[in-house]
């Protein structure tokens, strides 16, 4: 099985704590952020992950993510192709057909990536979104219809679900990706209006990285959750005392999402 990975964030809102990397390879108690991602989709069955990433990266990507049991192939782009387009050009470089996992490399989710991909094939949908909930970042009031106050909430789970960054993509949502843009813009809403699209809503474990506050509740998880660590023959810490991946001096322009 394979999977692509959107690895074009250029951590502009990470400021410092980046170090110079690209989003997916910051590292998070001691790991590059996608490394978590990789090692769990190869306990699930990938062999191989085609990494989309800017031109100029791909030797970084491959070093920082090799040793964990799967295959990585990179697509560096030359020029900014955005989410929907970094994708249809990953997906150019697969070896298989068939529906493939797709996500951001800078996304954690505790997903089971087999059943997804199983719920995907019984759908016959084109594609498979998988949505998540959010709590509110501010307290919630409650009110009747006459404008009447029955209660307070502080920071409350919203109602609605959003899309968490992850897919599975068949081989007609593959050829409706756009060469250039956001496919969230363009594929799926159309997909959706035609009853193509599926969704599989996770209630795990789903944490961002976009901010420092983001990144160091990430690494608390971690360091709470050791079964998270990724297993590698030569394992190697991002904490000064072990090798760590470096950015390239003058990198590409960006693509993706910062």
């Amino acid at each position: 099985m394979e999977a692509l990975l959107l690895a074009g964030g250029k951590a502009e809102r990470l400021g410092e704590a980046a170090q110079g990397l690209p989003k997916p390879l910051v590292p998070v108690a001691g790991f590059p952020l996608a490394e978590y991602t990789v090692a769990r989709l190869v306990d699930s069955g990938v062999t191989r992950i085609v990494v989309a990433c800017r031109g100029g990266q791909e030797d970084v990507f491959r070093n920082a993510l090799a040793g964990l049991g799967a295959e990585i192939e990179t697509a560096g782009e030359s020029e900014p192709l955005g989410r929907g387009g970094g994708l249809r050009f990953a997906a150019s470089h697969r070896r298989e057909s068939g529906p493939v996992l797709a996500l951001n490399g800078d996304e954690l989710l505790d997903l089971d990536y087999t059943a997804l991909v199983a719920q995907h094939s019984e759908s016959g949908a084109a594609a498979t979104i998988v949505v998540a909930q959010v709590r509110s970042p501010f307290g919630v009031v409650d009110l009747r219809d006459d404008g009447s106050v029955t209660g307070f909430r502080e920071a409350p789970m919203l109602d609605q679900w959003v899309n968490s960054g992850v897919y599975v993509l068949g081989e007609e949502a593959l050829a409706r990706l756009p060469e250039r843009g956001d496919h969230e813009l363009s594929t799926f809403p159309e997909l959706a209006a035609e009853g193509k699209l599926r969704a599989h809503r996770h209630t795990g474990v789903w944490l961002t990285v976009n901010t420092p506050k983001d990144l160091r509740r990430a690494s608390e998880f971690m360091e709470e959750h050791p079964d998270w660590k990724p297993q590698r023959q030569n394992e190697r810490r991002l904490d000064g005392a072990h090798q760590r991946a470096e950015a390239p001096a003058s990198p590409a322009p960006g693509a993706g999402k910062a």
